[in-house]
């Protein structure tokens, strides 16, 4: 179908026409998924002050909007970059030029691939869990003191730590989304090769890459303890496995365990459930007090289990 000329269609679209298409896509991309057209209806969604900015006529705007209620699926985010490209092929549909049905969804169908594992890389893969790390290490910090080991039965949680994630993950999402929305606009499908040839990209995912390890090292390291009690007899001496040989040797050691041995799981294709219920198994055992008498209190330290914090089992102090 061509597009129709004269009194019926053209003009030109300000910036607040595409923002506000923006927002609605921002707000509504996974408001409408079904399994015929995923992303469909929400795109024809954001598309509508566009198509009736462009087309007066009613058999123009219901043409444009039956042209854009097909199958579509990408990150929503870096994929704006569509939406504005094809914007700006509307307007030059609307004002004259040859652009048919065909033409705008090639560019639809070849970009959204592409661009939702580049999307998926970067939000879900590197900016939400650096911010999810960032903010749970704030939620912890204000239970744990400087070198002390974390007690969860003493942790309070700070409300700070979600404040704090929900703020920059929204600033990170809302910045890349108008981004790449906007430029899509104005500089059309040259904006992804353009970016892609510079390797800005690339750049950017390894960098986030490592400063996500280092801040999920960090969380393992303050987190993620692990403890053995099991006492050793060495003639008349009782040795405790964990104080008089593993904190001796590498403080952390068993902790540290822990997590490359659950990488080296994920690594080999370990179904993360079932790792998690594993866990859970090993923790009940080794929580059972084969060794001694079980706790009197919630707060007691005993060894008498195999995965237990060392110490002696004692009373809690007495109030006042």
């Amino acid at each position: 179908m061509t597009a129709s000329t004269g009194q019926t269609s053209g003009g030109k679209l300000e910036r607040s026409d595409v923002i506000r298409s923006w927002i609605l896509w921002t707000f509504f991309s996974h408001a409408s998924y079904n399994y015929e057209r995923l992303q469909g209806g929400a795109f024809v969604h954001a598309m509508t002050p566009i198509i009736k900015k462009l087309y007066r006529s009613p058999e123009d705007v219901k043409a444009a909007l039956k042209r854009h209620l097909v199958f579509f699926n990408t990150e929503p985010n870096i994929g704006g970059v569509i939406h504005g490209s094809v914007i700006a092929m509307e307007e030059q549909r609307a004002n004259g030029a040859d652009i048919d049905d065909d033409a705008i969804n090639s560019v639809k169908s070849g970009l959204m691939g592409p661009l939702a594992g580049i999307g998926d890389t970067i939000s879900q893969g590197t900016i939400t869990p650096i911010l999810l790390a960032l903010g749970i290490g704030i939620a912890g910090l204000s239970s744990v003191a400087a070198g002390a080991t974390p007690d969860l039965g003493s942790l309070t949680g700070n409300p700070l730590g979600a404040l704090v994630y929900i703020v920059l993950e929204s600033a990170a999402i809302l910045a890349i989304g108008y981004v790449m929305y906007t430029q899509g606009y104005y500089r059309g499908r040259t904006f992804v090769t353009d970016i892609l040839r510079s390797g800005v990209l690339d750049r950017i995912i390894t960098g986030a890459s490592v400063l996500g390890n280092l801040v999920l090292g960090a969380l393992a390291a303050t987190f993620v303890s692990m403890y053995i009690a099991v006492p050793i007899r060495v003639g008349a001496t009782n040795l405790n496995v964990q104080t008089d040989i593993l904190d001796k040797i590498f403080p952390g050691l068993l902790g540290l365990g822990l997590v490359l041995l659950t990488w080296w799981l994920l690594r080999r294709g370990w179904n993360p459930i079932t790792i998690l219920v594993i866990y859970i198994v090993v923790a009940l055992v080794g929580s059972f007090p084969f060794f001694g008498p079980a706790p009197n209190f919630v707060t007691d330290a005993c060894g008498s289990a195999i995965l237990q914090p060392y110490g002696p089992c004692s009373p809690p102090a007495p109030a006042g």
